[in-house]
């Protein structure tokens, strides 16, 4: 299976940049990884709010095989813990599927088309969090699920 992370925007900070790039190495072990970067859309003062999601969800859908099954991360999705979300993952690699594909939105989340085609939604928490980190966490979480399914030591009850 293939695991895609797609996110609006750069990262700026290298320490970010960093550590993303450290669980990335670390996810190499156990399953294929990529990280995609969809740049920031241009000009978006003369855009509405609406408008700005329609033309990221644009975006995002070119990068996503019809077969694949798609993961929104969104303030109103279901909240795993990391054993939940390692059974998760497990339950999807059994189901055979090629690619499994998480999104992290713009700074106004998603437009409609996207939560119509998507399987699932995600929280990470009910808090808030930077666009930037949030691939950080994603990054991790995915690590974290893989060390669980394998009963490494890297995850403590």
């Amino acid at each position: 299976m293939h695991i895609r992370l797609i996110a609006i925007g750069k990262t700026d900070s290298t320490a970010l940049q960093g550590l993303i790039s450290n669980y990335q190495n670390r996810l190499k072990h156990y399953v294929k990884f990529s990280l995609d970067i969809i740049p920031d859309i241009k000009n978006v003062k003369n855009l509405s709010e609406i408008e700005q999601k329609k033309r990221e969800a644009a975006l995002i859908l070119k990068q996503i095989p019809q077969a694949a099954i798609l993961i929104l991360l969104d303030e109103k999705g279901k909240q795993y813990s990391s054993l939940e979300f390692s059974t998760l993952l497990q339950k999807r690699m059994n189901s055979g599927i090629k690619e499994l594909v998480f999104v992290i939105g713009g700074p106004y989340g998603f437009a409609d088309i996207l939560y119509e085609k998507c399987h699932q939604k995600i929280s990470l928490s009910k808090m808030t969090f930077s666009h930037q980190m949030v691939r950080l966490f994603v990054v991790e979480q995915l690590y974290r699920a893989f060390t669980i399914l394998r009963n490494e030591p890297y995850h403590h009850q």
